[in-house]
């Protein structure tokens, strides 16, 4: 894959109709979140920061909440061996070396934030569980405990780890040594009271949401703890208001980030069961608006979709999750803002990408996908993203990485090599696609998609538009790309472009002798035919990221041709033979 190019800024101003538009589609933090940040490290560093944090410490925790679900039974498996275990990178228990850490960031975030207790209870009784979970705990402490850094204090991580606590108190609290005990409740104490004054610098979006949620969980358990209930609900509303679009979408358009913050809000409320309390009508509500948007990019089978770096996830995974929830609700259809359409006739399920990618401070691991669809029959996947680009192994190479997050990885189209966001160097999403047109039509014989972006329209002088029909029986997925001249100066030369449509793992491929069609051969399934009209059509290998964060080698169908400066358009269709 090519190496992400910068383009140009996308142009200003909404037209009349139907438009996601892109605010504020910086490359990072400005210069005064810059500075603020800055300084909020510096008072970590004095002793003013020390002296908020001393207090009454509680003696016990007045309630203990279920976790009400199950942990990664590998890592569980892992952490009995000796082994803290995360996306591939594994260090021993006894040589984690807290005080000068050798683990990638990914592993760090992973380790205080505490996950792991619940990998570990799903796999052991609590008298094989609790030796390791007081060993880590008590390494942690001595690293950690009593000196507030970067990244163990962080206020998503500080709120993450609280509701592990909470959630896993037996863990960790089941000690004799009343010296270790007390240590453990004032940390606790301690982490509440810095989450007071910290939990409303988060940056927004994810990590906001899972701060403020430390701040109420910690008032819901810690003796006198109602001031602090009612001062972190009025945040957390805030952030659910700032960091959730109003259809649902969390506002990285990450689907690994809105079933984490389903998750967090599930948990959460489990805590207020356990003090035989209502969570507040707005986080409920919050959280019912979130699972429909989540449903909405899963496939058949209620497999998660692979968009803007999250990785696949079962079906399996999904429906107990949802179960968890307790909320009963279809699947959200029409996403403006969340910017994931989906259409579904007969068996067949088509997820697309209508919006432009997340502005930068709000995505980890953003990706250039406007455009790109997915496609499934009856739960088996047959064009897919090769996603994971925040879900791959630690121990895979940056690069590869990296390539995950461009236009190439996505089953869209790839004008002059180039991604339609920039992605630079130091990771941030760049000058792209600002504006997308969308336009939806049902109707009793077909659901149809309109949809065009303008991250190619200043740099290379063309728009990109894309129609999507499915038929009513979901037999038959018709396209048609086209690329339009824009701007005022007209373009000298033809521009190459590529159209990718990869595919999922174990699908078998016979071209036709015309060049023109491809007969795709579904595992245990139906027999799809591939045909195209007004460019080359060729096979070339791809690779995908399945639920272990592994590579899987594959297939991609390649439409490949030239647009001469007033423009070009192409067809193509996927019918179900049988």
């Amino acid at each position: 894959m090519t190496p992400p190019q910068p383009i140009d800024e996308p142009r200003d101003g909404i037209d009349v109709g139907k438009r996601l538009v892109r605010q504020g589609g910086g490359t990072g933090l400005s210069l005064s979140e810059r500075i603020a940040e800055k300084l909020q490290r510096l008072a970590w560093r004095t002793p003013l920061h020390g002296l908020r944090l001393k207090g009454r410490h509680p003696l016990k925790l007045i309630a203990i909440a279920d976790d009400p679900f199950l942990g990664d039974l590998a890592r569980g498996q892992a952490l009995l061996a000796g082994q803290l275990m995360f996306r591939g990178e594994s260090v021993p228990i006894d040589r984690l070396g807290l005080d000068r850490p050798k683990f990638s960031a990914a592993f760090a975030e992973h380790l205080h934030g505490f996950a792991w207790l619940r990998d570990l209870s799903s796999v052991a009784p609590r008298v094989t569980a609790v030796p390791i979970a007081e060993t880590l705990m008590l390494q942690w402490l001595n690293a950690h405990g009593d000196r507030v850094s970067e990244p163990a204090w962080g206020p998503h991580l500080t709120g993450r780890r609280l509701l592990f606590w909470i959630a896993h108190a037996p863990l960790i609290l089941s000690s004799t040594d009343l010296v270790y005990r007390s240590r453990v409740l004032n940390t606790i104490a301690r982490a509440a009271r810095h989450l007071d004054g910290e939990a409303g610098k988060a940056p927004g979006g994810i990590r906001a949401i899972t701060a403020w949620a430390g701040v109420v969980a910690a008032g819901l358990v810690i003796p006198g703890g109602d001031p602090r209930r009612s001062f972190g609900e009025n945040g957390l509303a805030r952030a659910l208001t700032t960091g959730v679009f109003d259809d649902g979408g969390i506002v990285s358009r990450s689907p690994a980030d809105q079933l984490d913050v389903v998750m967090t809000l599930t948990a959460l409320r489990e805590i207020y069961a356990a003090r035989r309390l209502d969570m507040p009508e707005a986080q409920q509500l919050a959280l019912t608006r979130m699972v429909a948007a989540l449903l909405g990019v899963c496939h058949g089978e209620g497999g998660l979709a692979c968009w803007q770096g999250s990785g696949p996830v079962t079906g399996e995974r999904i429906a107990d999750v949802v179960a968890a929830t307790g909320v009963r609700t279809r699947p959200l259809r029409h996403a403006g803002d969340w910017g994931y359409q989906r259409l579904a006739a007969g068996r067949t399920v088509l997820i697309v990408d209508a919006a432009p990618p997340p502005v930068a401070r709000a995505a980890r691991e953003g990706c250039a996908s406007t455009l790109a669809f997915e496609l499934s029959d009856h739960g088996q996947r047959i064009v897919v993203n090769c996603g994971g680009a925040g879900a791959a192994l630690l121990t895979l190479s940056p690069e590869l990485r990296r390539a995950l997050r461009t236009t190439a990885a996505h089953s869209t189209l790839v004008l002059d090599d180039a991604n339609s966001t920039a992605i630079h160097a130091d990771g941030s999403l760049g000058k792209g696609v600002g504006v997308v047109d969308m336009a939806r039509q049902e109707s009793d014989a077909i659901s149809r998609i309109e949809v065009a972006h303008d991250g190619y329209a200043k740099r290379l002088g063309f728009q990109h538009r894309r129609v999507l029909t499915l038929s009513a029986d979901g037999r038959d997925v018709q396209g048609e790309d086209m690329l339009i001249p824009t701007g005022r100066r007209g373009r000298k030369g033809e521009t190459n472009f590529v159209a990718r449509f990869h595919l999922a793992p174990g699908i078998e491929i016979a071209p036709t002798p015309d060049g023109q069609a491809a007969f795709l051969r579904v595992p245990d399934g139906p027999v799809w035919q591939f045909r195209c009209k007004g460019a080359t059509l060729g096979v070339e290998e791809s690779l995908w990221i399945d639920e272990a964060g592994l590579p899987v080698a594959t297939f991609q169908l390649v439409l490949s041709g030239a647009t001469p400066p007033g423009g070009h358009d192409f067809s193509w269709r996927f019918h179900r033979a049988r």
